[in-house]
Formats: structure tokens, sequence, C-alpha cells
């Protein structure tokens, strides 16, 4: 009555899971790549604050070394 599980059957459900987990899998993976490539990094950010005169240097500098930490 439950010979189909060792004829194969039982290895046919086990692809059936596995395909849609890595549909999942890289589903995330591309949306969370995709994210990282537009944010722009801490030191970016002060870069261009420094750069376009919000800051001084002394707080550019202060702040560049607690970005180190």
């Amino acid at each position: 009555m439950f010979d189909h599980a060792m004829t194969g059957w039982g290895f046919t459900m086990g692809l059936g899971w596995i395909i849609p987990l890595l549909l999942i899998f890289a589903l995330f993976y591309f949306i969370n790549n995709n994210n990282n490539s537009d944010r722009e990094s801490a030191r970016d950010i002060l870069d261009r604050k420094y750069a376009n005169g919000e800051i001084d240097e002394e707080e550019y500098k202060r702040k560049k070394e607690l970005l180190k930490h």
C-alpha cells in the first residue's frame, strides 16, 4: 500500500518543496541585492555634507573617527 514512497514518489514530493523554496530565496536575494546598491553609506553622506559645507572640518574629523569603530 505504501510502496510508492520507496519507488520515487517521495523523491518527487521532495523536489516539489525544493523548487518553490529556491524561487523564494532567489526573489529575496535579488530584492535585497538591488536595495543595497542604491543606499549611500554613512561615510558617503558624511563626505557629501563636508563637501557641501554643511559641517566644518572639526565635526567631519570627529564623525569620521566615530565611523571607524
